[in-house]
């Protein structure tokens, strides 16, 4: 009777510890699960956070702290001067342009300037690349009429990349030519005349998970003489006067 008694109570024991053995890796289970969310729920966080800014060497420049849009071409950021490092600057020539991310945005895009790396042969057609947002508009009321360019983050006759689509954006004709050319312009003037280099780096800023960029952040610093030629960090916006962009979809309207 006694050994009955006893194989009860071990059989009752063994259930026992059991029941306690899948209660605590139920609650291991539900521990591991409740902090994989909350690392999928950081790093979507993390990455809203940083498609809201621009990326640099130093620090960001965060878009709330760029003045909105007033009709003026581009803003100067933290005081005209790059976010370079020192070591940074280099008298010797190279490109770099970053991978598209995982909406197939452009990057930044990043070059030593100078008159080896300028073109020798004219411009090609670039009819083929689509940036993300793209849309053909026109609108009556603007040069040339059509609204987005296809905008070489570094310009061609600084570097000599045409059709790269990592080095081509949605931009407006305004962004182009009234924003981003005559930075373009200045360097290749300079390198020309001095035969320099030039650090000279394009950040496109989007905004969550925009498709068209809100603007460019253009940073250029000349390289043998220290700064005295070429010097500028200015935040070109991706507007165009007259028009409302929905910058999710590239699409548009006249402005009302």
């Amino acid at each position: 009777m006694k050994k009955k008694i006893y194989a009860l109570l071990a059989s009752f024991m063994l259930a026992v510890s059991m029941l306690l053995t899948a209660c605590g890796n139920a609650d291991a289970i539900a521990g591991n699960i409740a902090s994989q969310v909350r690392e999928e729920v950081s790093q979507k966080k993390q990455q809203v956070e940083a498609a809201d800014s621009v990326p640099d060497e130093t620090g960001s420049v965060d878009l709330s702290q760029i003045p909105e849009f007033s009709g003026k071409p581009y803003v100067v950021i933290n005081g005209n001067k790059p976010f370079f490092k020192t070591d940074e600057l280099t008298a010797q020539s190279f490109e770099s342009y970053g991978n598209l991310d995982n909406l197939g945005r452009c990057t930044a895009a990043k070059a030593s300037v100078s008159q080896d790396t300028m073109p020798e042969e004219k411009r090609g057609r670039i009819g083929n690349i689509k940036p993300t947002g793209w849309h053909t508009i026109r609108y009556s009321f603007i040069n040339g009429r059509y609204l987005y360019n296809r905008c070489h983050l570094i310009g061609y006759q600084l570097t000599g990349e045409n059709a790269n689509p990592k080095n081509l954006i949605t931009g407006t004709r305004y962004l182009n030519v009234d924003g981003m050319l005559p930075f373009e312009n200045m360097v290749a003037d300079y390198v020309k005349e001095t035969g320099n280099h030039v650090l000279y780096r394009v950040t496109p800023v989007f905004k969550g998970n925009e498709l068209v960029a809100r603007g460019v952040l253009m940073e250029a610093e000349s390289v043998e003489d220290h700064g005295e030629g070429i010097m500028f960090n200015v935040y070109c916006y991706n507007n165009q006067p007259g028009v409302d962009i929905d910058y999710a979809t590239g699409e548009s309207q006249a402005a009302r």
